[in-house]
């Protein structure tokens, strides 16, 4: 589903470069769920934009489902976003508009048909659980449930990559597990999950694949051990709360 080739990213000030990422080689299964995990700085930013084909990369090759999204023309952008569902970490609701509409919204702007709209929208909003809410506003939801429709939104193309950026950053704890069960769930039915974050309990609380970045590589991998072992070797330090080894 996503491969990283030896990609660096440097973004060009008028005084300096800032290598952003450095040589970086990742490979995510289809059907995967990874948490990408690190301290502010360490590049996570720039890993989603590449992905989101907000930014392209200086070497190397990013390639999603098997195209190599940097040699995508600018009209087939928007048709490769549309497999990828995205949930921020500040929801991105419009105030004016109820939960249906919310997601609703999402659909038309990408001309999916009235008739497909009104039977979708209710279904994906009944699977996050707000079923009974469509009819609410923003500020009528907890940040929990609005959390959920910004999922609901994301799910509305039937995507095959989820990619959630600190979803949790604006949540309690509490509501935080929920969603890190429902995205669970939405990946057991075969949707291929990233969650970017730098929350450590909780990924530690759930077993996946984790990716940590420092500095702008990549530190370990609990996929591939030996990653850690690399990076120390070619002068990195693995900070100890990174470490999922112990």
């Amino acid at each position: 589903m996503i491969d990283f080739e030896h990609v660096t990213k440097v973004y060009e000030t008028q005084n300096d470069e800032n290598v952003a990422l450095e040589d970086i080689n990742l490979h995510i299964d289809d059907g995967e769920f990874v948490f990408v995990l690190g301290h502010s700085g360490a590049g996570k930013s720039t890993f989603l934009k590449l992905i989101l084909l907000e930014e392209k990369c200086t070497e190397g090759a990013v390639i999603i489902n098997g195209q190599d999204i940097g040699r995508l023309k600018r009209r087939k952008v928007p048709y490769m976003r549309r497999q990828m569902g995205v949930v921020f970490q500040d929801f991105r609701l419009i105030p004016t508009m109820t939960a249906y509409e919310n997601v609703a919204f999402a659909m038309r702007v990408t001309n999916i048909s009235t008739r497909q709209i009104r039977k979708r929208v209710p279904y994906v909003l009944g699977l996050v659980g707000l079923g009974d809410k469509m009819d609410r506003l923003p500020d009528e939801l907890s940040g929990g449930e609005q959390q959920r429709v910004a999922l609901a939104r994301a799910l509305a193309h039937g995507p095959k990559l989820i990619i959630a950026d600190e979803p949790t950053g604006n949540i309690d704890p509490e509501m935080s597990f929920e969603m890190m069960e429902l995205l669970s769930a939405i990946n057991s039915v075969g949707i291929t999950v990233v969650v970017v974050t730098h929350e450590h309990e909780l990924v530690r609380r759930f077993k996946k694949r984790v990716v940590t970045l420092s500095h702008g590589r990549i530190a370990s991998d609990t996929a591939h051990p030996e990653v850690a072992k690399e990076f120390v070797a070619s002068g990195g330090q693995l900070p100890h709360e990174l470490d999922f080894s112990h």
